[in-house]
């Protein structure tokens, strides 16, 4: 079969247009990532019922307690204005309570403290995830609302931000995109990202199997 396409002549592949910004980039190299961290948390059908939820909450807890120390890191902050103030590790450990879980069964060792370039670099790409998470929040919460709860009872962590999801973001994304990341480091934020999506899916992998 012959087709007008076909010249004969060997086809080569279209390389991917360089994103124009930091953000970009990452969200380029992590899209098939980011795609099985939807498929890995949903798999469990998480707003199926309180229970099921619930064990989504504490694969939440266990995620937000592996970056405490980069939300206080006064580096991070000084990237970040206002990052000490967007962390959720204690709304979502007060949702924990709230459903009837014991923070004290779902402890996971943080991340160390960063220090030097390098490590700045990849917990950029970790807060690029754990940010990205709340902007994608809005259908989760819209369905915590469906099993009575809200932002005072069980769906802390998912409720918008008072200045909206989107505002809050796109403050959080001018603030990536001007990081003072050595070109030799922007990888490394890439490689954050990647390892914080990986995180994810093998804490979430479980919820598919429970019963």
């Amino acid at each position: 079969m012959s087709s007008a396409i076909s010249s004969g002549a060997p086809r080569t592949e279209t390389p991917p247009a360089p994103a124009a910004t930091r953000a970009a980039a990452l969200k380029q190299a992590t899209a098939a990532l980011h795609e099985k961290v939807d498929t890995a948390m949903m798999a469990g059908e998480p707003m199926s019922g309180r229970e099921r939820y619930a064990r989504f909450v504490a694969v939440q807890y266990r995620f937000h307690q592996l970056t405490r120390h980069y939300f206080g890191d006064p580096v991070l902050n000084g990237w970040f204005p206002g990052l000490a103030a967007r962390e959720r590790l204690a709304a979502v450990e007060q949702d924990c309570r709230d459903l009837g879980l014991d923070p004290a069964q779902l402890q996971e060792p943080p991340l160390p403290a960063p220090q030097g370039p390098e490590a700045l670099a990849r917990a950029v790409g970790w807060l690029y995830v754990n940010e990205g998470s709340n902007l994608g929040a809005a259908f989760l919460y819209k369905r915590a609302l469906q099993l009575g709860l809200d932002a005072q009872f069980g769906a802390r962590h998912l409720a918008p931000h008072p200045d909206g999801r989107m505002p809050h973001w796109q403050q959080f994304v001018a603030q990536l995109n001007a990081a003072p990341l050595a070109p030799e480091h922007e990888a490394l934020a890439i490689e954050g990202a990647r390892q914080a999506f990986e995180r994810v899916i093998a804490l979430a992998r479980p919820l598919a199997q429970a019963g």
